[in-house]
């Protein structure tokens, strides 16, 4: 027994302490100073909008929907992701703001997790872009 919980007990801090580092990192509601600094390095262009569409179609539609609108069929039950065409953003409406959600996910709880290890950066500015597109005006 004692061997086993020699095992268990270590990886089990281990995990507490990636999840903490983890849910650190993500975006809160009211925005981020750091993301209000940043600047898009991606130029809005017909070419970057279908790229980011089609980024967004394939890590983002499960759960914001097709149309970006919050309606995603597999969105964690209790959960309201965001409608994304709309005017509120309140995780903060920058360009980089909006880049730091996807990247870093967003909290306070673990709501979304981040993209960082799925998207490259100019894959997730091309997101961005997508999503200003679509955006209310």
């Amino acid at each position: 027994m004692r061997r086993v919980s020699t095992a268990v007990v270590p990886a089990f801090a281990l995990c507490c302490v990636a999840l903490l580092s983890v849910s650190a990192g993500a975006q809160n509601p009211g925005g981020s100073a750091d993301g209000k600094k940043m600047k898009n390095p991606v130029a809005s262009s017909a070419d970057s909008i279908k790229a980011g569409q089609a980024a967004f179609q394939k890590n983002c539609r499960f759960c914001h929907g097709a149309d970006a609108k919050g309606n995603g069929p597999m969105a964690p039950e209790g959960t309201h992701p965001s409608n994304l065409t709309d005017d509120k953003w309140d995780r903060g409406s920058t360009d980089g703001e909006i880049f730091l959600v996807i990247r870093d996910g967003a909290g306070p709880k673990f709501e979304m997790k981040g993209y960082k290890s799925k998207m490259s950066e100019t894959d997730i500015w091309n997101v961005v872009n997508y999503l200003r597109s679509v955006q209310a005006k």
